[in-house]
């Protein structure tokens, strides 16, 4: 975009917050693939909640469908939507790393433009839920995270049981080599596997084992637990309590962050929560496990906050379609290697980088 529509934007950002009495400097901000985000400096003696709720005025004020104003790691950020939004490629953002640590997932872009990976591995991460509404871009993510695993550790590294109740979520993985069992969608298959795997971990703490490290991938939690009752609730309860010193993982995706049905479980066991667009304020706390994410006002299709001992990154999921994802189950099973040249193929649009604006006031 250009720094006069940026700073034409910015001028009216200033003018609705003065007019509301709290005023505000835009100090400049980043253009992602997604969004723009504005720096905002609050004037002394602005209170910050009043700020914060000025969210549908300022959208208003400049034509946009939606704006979010919040307040993260320290600075305060205003975003708003871009009219011509770009798709990060999964395979083309790979393609720039020139390695992967062990058992890390590669999530997407942050909001400064850096690729954004998550270690499994690591004691502080070990179970991840990915919470969002229909659209948010959650399924996408969860294949996103199978894929880059899959991409980057052999079987002896990763291996994966993938439990999809509606048959469509993980089925470019059919072919993939690196699954311990075929796609789990029977609630007699979930059931018995979860069992498995529940014995599996006691086996692997009685011996000391941690490796090869299994991912227990689940694209529906909610639906999970509704056909599998309280015997699934009570295997990933305990999976998730006590996997990470086994090597167990469990990266688990619902489309209802309720929290009737899946509090207990989401508040004890899932220190990392990855967070698209849901319904409500009330959705979005469920969620993240905190208030004041504002996660109902993010923009779907891949926009997500990533939830970590009470702070919040957004950032834009990295996209694969269901073709290019079964071509790459595909080529490892034949044991294929994937090359930066196959990963970025030369019809594929190069992705944008995102751009730095700063603003000097008169």
């Amino acid at each position: 975009m250009r720094h006069s529509t940026l700073d034409l934007q910015a001028d009216r950002i200033e003018a609705v917050l003065a007019t509301h009495r709290t005023p505000a400097r835009v100090t400049g901000g980043v253009v992602t693939p997604r969004l723009i985000r504005f720096s905002l400096a609050p004037l002394p003696g602005v209170r910050l909640r009043r700020l914060l709720g000025l969210a549908e005025e300022v959208a208003l004020a400049l034509d946009a469908p939606a704006c979010r104003i919040a307040r993260e790691n320290g600075s305060l950020a205003l975003e708003l939507p871009r009219p011509d939004p770009a798709t990060v490629g999964l395979f083309q953002l790979a393609a720039r790393l020139a390695r992967i640590p062990p058992c890390a997932a590669l999530l997407g872009l942050d909001d400064g433009g850096t690729p954004l990976l998550l270690s499994l591995a690591s004691p502080d991460v070990a179970h991840v839920l990915i919470a969002g509404a229909t659209g948010s871009g959650k399924t996408v993510l969860a294949r996103a995270i199978v894929a880059s695993l899959a991409m980057y550790n052999h079987l002896g590294q990763v291996q994966f049981i993938l439990v999809d109740p509606k048959g469509r979520g993980f089925a470019p993985f059919a072919a993939l080599p690196h699954l311990l069992c075929p796609l789990l969608a029977e609630p007699a298959e979930i059931t018995s596997r979860l069992r498995w795997l529940t014995e599996e971990m006691l086996r692997r703490d009685r011996e000391g084992i941690s490796a090869p490290h299994l991912v227990l991938a689940i694209d529906e939690l909610a639906e999970a637990i509704a056909v599998g009752g309280s015997e699934v609730v009570e295997a990933l309860t305990r999976l998730t309590q006590r996997g990470r010193e086994a090597g167990i993982h469990v990266v688990a995706g619902t489309q209802k962050p309720s929290a009737g049905l899946l509090g207990p479980l989401m508040k004890a066991n899932f220190p990392v929560r990855l967070v698209g667009s849901v319904a409500s304020a009330d959705d979005a706390r469920v969620a993240a496990g905190l208030a004041g994410t504002q996660a109902e006002r993010l923009l779907g299709r891949g926009d997500f906050i990533l939830v970590y001992r009470g702070r919040c990154l957004r950032f834009q999921a990295a996209y694969a379609g269901a073709d290019e994802l079964a071509a790459l189950a595909g080529r490892l099973r034949q044991g294929g290697r994937t090359s930066r040249r196959w990963l970025a193929p030369q019809r594929a649009p190069a992705l944008e980088p995102h751009a730095e604006w700063r603003r000097v006031h008169s």
